[in-house]
């Protein structure tokens, strides 16, 4: 168990430093208030999480350690908006419809209360 924890945290720390440094640079190069460099790290994220299980699934080439490292570490730390895209995904090619809708309904509008509720308690 510590070795998939470590193996998940290298992942995580290099998906974490990547979404910084690339979210940065894309914003730097925008000339627009709109976070790009997050939307477009998103993206980047979602792409390669579907590469990756894609890849994983169909080809069977990886490890499961290596999968670890790519999907819930390096992606996980580049963005988690990737793994909230695939297990959404995932829903609905399972056919599982009413639990697509909810978990994208409930996912965006919950963060976005908390966020809300967290920094209104905090006052400006």
């Amino acid at each position: 168990m510590v070795k998939i924890l470590l193996i998940i945290g290298s992942g995580s720390f290099l998906g974490g430093v990547s979404r910084y440094l690339a979210s940065r640079y894309i914003q730097e190069h925008s000339f627009s208030a709109f976070p790009y460099g997050t939307f477009l790290v998103n993206i980047i994220g979602c792409l390669l999480i579907g590469i990756i299980f894609g890849i994983s699934e169909r080809a069977n080439v990886m490890s499961i350690e290596t999968r670890l490292f790519l999907t819930v570490g390096f992606c996980g730390g580049f963005t988690t908006f990737s793994t909230f895209a695939y297990e959404t995904f995932k829903l609905l090619e399972e056919g599982r419809n009413l639990s697509f809708f909810l978990n994208i309904f409930l996912n965006v509008v919950l963060c976005l209360a908390g966020v809300s509720i967290a920094y209104l308690a905090l006052g400006k």
